[in-house]
């Protein structure tokens, strides 16, 4: 290249690379800039001009930061590229297609940066590519292929921009394999910036909804609003199912972080309501199946009344509401009134406004209460006001009110919704007035003496179908029966005297013994709800039928009936009658303890949480005391665990305390397999949840032994990390609370997690202590939970621990106790150990350096520093484990203040005792042995006596040989100076001189050995 030439390509480097700087000072010069680097491209020659442009924007390739002024040169350098000029088309397509290929080049680079660069210029160049720009299909695949490879960089920033190149392409039918990459990188990715690229890149189809939808629960608030972002922009309302809508409604609307409920809200009003649905909140209520998800309709009702998006003052919806009663026109003086049935979106909707009203003009009048002057008759107006329009909207007269409910009651099972609604619309009347009072009082005992509803099987027996006050039928609607009936006989003991006066009636046939099993249920229920809704048992006395006659005559009788479903209600009376008693009576303990034990899986789980309930009521010693027990505690609990008993045995279940009781129904696997049985779950669930609770109060019972503590403790975690039952989710979550608060309570708790923690995992282990093997996978899917568990239960002991005083020697309830118990649990298998064992031992290690001391527990510190010792033979074919068990040996290190001080093997023996451990045999060294060596693989030799030559040992070990003596090369010459020793000496002694020669040959194969594992240990 001549001189000219040069000083030509020179000029025109500094020409381009002079635009190139003057673009990253603002956006506003880019137009200008982007004609001149245009005119300068046409007047050179296309190979020229990529030569110089790719030169002066090499310097970008090595600048990793992303500030304002870079992101401007990469903006206009993808314009730049993508943009096509009609005169002059072939040469834009020309250099399109040479800075691609200069760029895929620098997309698999070794360099970080030149990746990041290059996938950034080429989702933009992608982004802003017009239609009908012509690159030819091999580039676009090479692309392609190279954007996919870059989704699995190890750099988060590179992904991001690999996603958002592809983006443009995941649309097309050919490249269905770009979205099934996405897909699976979302469940994959670990990078929340990542994550929301993806989400945002997604198209909107069947196969990408659930993922979409799954992201409303993504730990990061970046990803969940965008999330809802996609879902407004690219689902339409009428695409998603009922079940999905609900779903993101649900989540959206109970986010924690305000920007996410934010943009749910902009989804359901800006996207759902105004566009879908005509601004009109009936029309939105009707796509969510209010029915079926009544929660969601009415958190939906409250947000958009809240945020002012319903017209209250709609003169039309109004009059809709007060003419749904009224007499047809005639002559006649008495007219038949016409009733105009509620679809369920409409009563929800108008007991929702009523309440919403009702609410706004409490609040008002108590802020006027609270206030004077100006402000107070501000606030007085617009309670005033609210009340009126309050008044509007509810049925003109008492009368009108009961019509109406009848009318719905009337029209069957499928208007039932609508009564419930009218039902809760019905306590926001005004019954001070005696004829409305009398017309509401006989409406409610109208309703409380409507009989279950029944039909017949083929057999021709009657099926309860229930939806009145009955515990068979729907809880929400005896909610809202009760509700009414309390707003109408709202005096002290008023409500009380007219219910037990309705069971004194209902009761008859069953006392008598002529009730069939509908009409048990019947009175049972509606006694049920007397006892759900009494704060007292004085108010139940001195009324037409005393507590006791309920307890004899109906509850008693009622948990030996025949029918599931009657003792069923009748147990459940039994548990809320045992809690207004001021000492549980002894039949009352007696059957609840025999239907525990001898009833069926339902009945044993209403019986099960009775009992919890009156332990946590009255106390354990207060339940057992009823049945003439008086157990004392250290006689109930004598020893490490619970008393044993056999659920089989049914003439000694009463001869055990309640908690003993309890306990043997938790552990027992005969109800495992029933689930769903009820809201609750199954038996396990609930006595589960119970034992939290006793355990969370536990201070509060004085006869409660620590025993117990440990014992449950150890059920509740196992259950808390078992995948088997899908029943005990509600468990779950009880028990996320439960850990999180129990060792915060008491230095006690935080001693009996500790002490739970190695039995627990020693008994899911499998393959150790007895337990059956199992399959690799399932060993390795116990490592992180065993993680998990030591996680939390060391999240629990520091979180515990943060604000209190530290006092030396409280290694008990801190992470210092749980640490020793997991040293020693590895610390007590031999050298030799089986697969199980191997795993076991490594899950702990992991587990172990996840622990944190306390510089005040001196002597835990050094005891911990001797058990460190102990455990390397059982990590020692893990490095990473070595590595980070040396990192925390030498943290230990740094903790002891007097590390050359030894701990006194009384002094750990007092440890061990305190912690209730056996010493494994720990030494007095606190100095970290060093790394084992890897082991030979080469066969081993019977070793003889060799004879050592002192100058060759002198040459083995010269301090100037850098290069430790290969193996395989020594014993290599040492076979051929024994070939020409035998083929010289062929004499007498030729048998002494080959034999003396195989001796030096072996002898430098172990001098080789030698020396090369002191040359490996040394380099560790």
């Amino acid at each position: 290249m001549s001189k000219a030439d040069i000083d030509q390509e020179n000029q025109l480097l500094r020409k381009i690379a002079k635009i190139l700087d003057e673009s990253r000072n603002s956006y506003a010069v880019h137009n200008r800039k982007l004609k001149d680097l245009s005119n300068l491209r046409s007047s050179t020659s296309p190979k020229k001009f990529f030569s110089s442009f790719s030169k002066a924007l090499a310097p970008l390739f090595n600048f990793p930061r992303r500030i304002a002024s870079a992101e401007r040169v990469i903006r206009f350098v993808a314009t730049f590229t993508s943009s096509r000029e009609p005169k002059d088309s072939s040469c834009c397509d020309l250099f399109l297609e040479e800075f691609l290929r200069f760029l895929l080049s620098a997309a698999s680079a070794a360099n970080k940066t030149a990746r990041f660069r290059a996938c950034q210029i080429i989702s933009e160049i992608i982004i802003w590519l017009p239609d009908d720009a012509e690159v030819s299909n091999e580039l676009w695949d090479d692309v392609i292929e190279h954007m996919k490879l870059r989704i699995v960089d190890k750099v988060p920033i590179i992904r991001t921009f690999a996603v958002r190149g592809l983006s443009r392409f995941v649309n097309d039918s050919e490249n269905v394999d770009i979205l099934e990459l996405f897909l699976e990188a979302l469940n994959l990715e670990q990078n929340a910036d990542v994550r929301k690229t993806i989400v945002l890149s997604l198209p909107a189809s069947n196969a990408t909804s659930e993922a979409i939808i799954d992201c409303t629960r993504d730990v990061s608030e970046s990803v969940r609003k965008a999330t809802y972002f996609v879902l407004a922009k690219k689902f339409p309302l009428q695409s998603l199912s009922i079940k999905l809508r609900t779903v993101i409604l649900q989540r959206g609307l109970s986010d924690r972080s305000p920007a996410v409920v934010e943009e749910c809200l902009k989804l359901m009003k800006d996207e759902w309501l105004v566009n879908c649905c005509n601004n009109d909140p009936v029309e939105l209520l009707k796509f969510l199946d209010v029915e079926t998800y009544e929660s969601i309709g009415d958190s939906v009702m409250r947000t958009l009344l809240r945020a002012g998006m319903v017209n209250l003052h709609d003169e039309e919806r109004i009059h809709q509401f007060k003419g749904l009663v009224f007499s047809e026109a005639g002559d006649s003086e008495v007219c038949s009134p016409t009733i105009q049935l509620l679809e369920p979106e409409v009563a929800l909707f108008w007991r929702a406004v009523c309440r919403h009203l009702q609410t706004e003009a409490q609040a008002k009048g108590s802020d006027a209460a609270a206030t004077m002057g100006t402000k107070a008759a501000i606030y007085a107006a617009e309670a005033s006001d609210k009340n009126d329009l309050l008044e509007k909207m509810l049925p003109a007269t008492v009368s009108n009110y009961v019509q109406l409910v009848k009318a719905h009651l009337a029209a069957g099972p499928s208007y039932r919704f609508a009564s419930r609604q009218l039902l809760l619309l019905g306590t926001m009347l005004d019954f001070s007035d005696a004829t409305n009072w009398r017309i509401a009082s006989y409406f409610v005992q109208d309703l409380l003496f409507r009989p279950p509803e029944y039909e017949m099987d083929s057999n021709q027996n009657m099926i309860v179908i229930g939806e009145d006050v009955n515990l068979v039928g729907d809880k929400d609607w005896a909610y809202a029966v009760s509700q009414l009936a309390k707003k109408v006989h709202a005096a002290a003991g008023e409500f009380e005297e007219v219910v037990l006066g309705l069971i004194e009636e209902l009761a008859r046939p069953c006392r008598e013994r002529t009730a069939d099993f509908i009409q048990w249920i019947h009175c049972l229920a509606v006694a049920d709800l007397l006892l759900e809704n009494s704060k007292s048992f004085h108010w139940l006395q001195g009324k037409a039928i005393e507590p006791v006659e309920l307890l004899q005559s109906l509850f008693l009788p009622g948990a030996k009936h025949l029918n599931l479903d009657v003792q069923r209600v009748a147990v459940r009376c039994l548990g809320l009658y045992g809690l207004l008693e001021k000492q549980p009576g002894e039949e009352l303990v007696k059957q609840l303890r025999l239907s525990f034990v001898k009833g069926p899986p339902p009945i044993s789980l209403l019986a099960g949480k009775a009992l919890t309930d009156l332990v946590m009521w009255h106390g354990p010693q207060e339940v057992d005391r009823a049945l003439g027990h008086n157990f004392p505690s250290n006689d109930q609990y004598d020893g490490n665990h619970l008393n044993h008993v056999d659920l089989g045995d049914t003439d000694s279940d009463l001869n055990i305390g309640v908690l003993d009781l309890l306990h043997a129904g938790l552990v027992n696997d005969k109800w495992a397999k029933y689930g769903d049985i009820d809201e609750n779950g199954s038996v396990q669930a609930v006595l589960g949840e119970g034992f939290a609770k006793i355990l969370l109060l536990s201070e509060n019972y004085s006869s409660i032994h620590y025993s117990l503590h440990f014992s449950v403790l150890a059920k509740l975690i196992s259950l808390y990390f078992t995948d088997k039952n899908q029943e005990l989710q509600r468990l779950k979550q009880c028990l996320s609370v439960f850990f999180e608060h129990y060792p915060s309570l008491s230095a006690n708790h935080k001693k009996h997690l500790s002490r739970a923690f190695i039995p627990v995992v020693r008994a899911m282990w499998p393959g150790i202590n007895g337990n059956p093997e199992g399959s690799p996978i399932m060993v390795s899917n116990m490592r992180p939970l065993v993680c998990q568990e030591a996680g939390n239960s060391s999240d629990d002991l520091s979180d515990s621990q943060g604000g209190s005083v530290e006092h030396p020697d409280e290694f008990e309830s801190g992470e210092e106790g749980l640490g020793i118990r997991i040293a020693t649990e590895v610390a007590r298998f031999n050298t030799k150990k089986t697969s199980a064992e191997k795993s076991y031992a490594s899950a702990l290690c992991k587990c172990l350096v996840l622990l944190h001391f306390r510089s005040t527990e001196q002597r835990a510190i050094k005891l911990m520093r001797l058990l460190v010792n102990c455990m390397w033979d059982s990590i020692s074919s893990e490095k990473e484990l070595v590595k980070d068990l040396k990192h925390m040996a030498e943290h230990l290190k740094s903790l002891d203040t007097q590390p050359d001080q030894e701990l006194l093997p009384d002094q750990a023996d007092l440890i061990f005792g305190r912690l209730e451990l056996d010493n494994p045999g720990v030494g007095n060294s606190m100095e970290v042995p060093p790394t084992p060596a890897p082991r030979s693989t080469r066969p081993t030799h019977q070793r003889r006596c060799v004879r050592h030559d002192e100058t060759s040992s002198d040459e083995d070990f010269s301090p100037s040989s850098v290069v430790p003596p290969t193996v395989g090369l020594s014993s290599a010459h040492s076979q051929r100076a024994s070939k020409t020793a035998a083929i010289t000496k062929m004499t007498a002694s030729r048998t002494a001189a080959v034999n003396h020669d195989i001796d030096e040959e072996e002898g430098s194969e172990l001098t080789s050995e030698e020396e090369s594992d002191e040359s490996d240990y040394s380099t560790e």
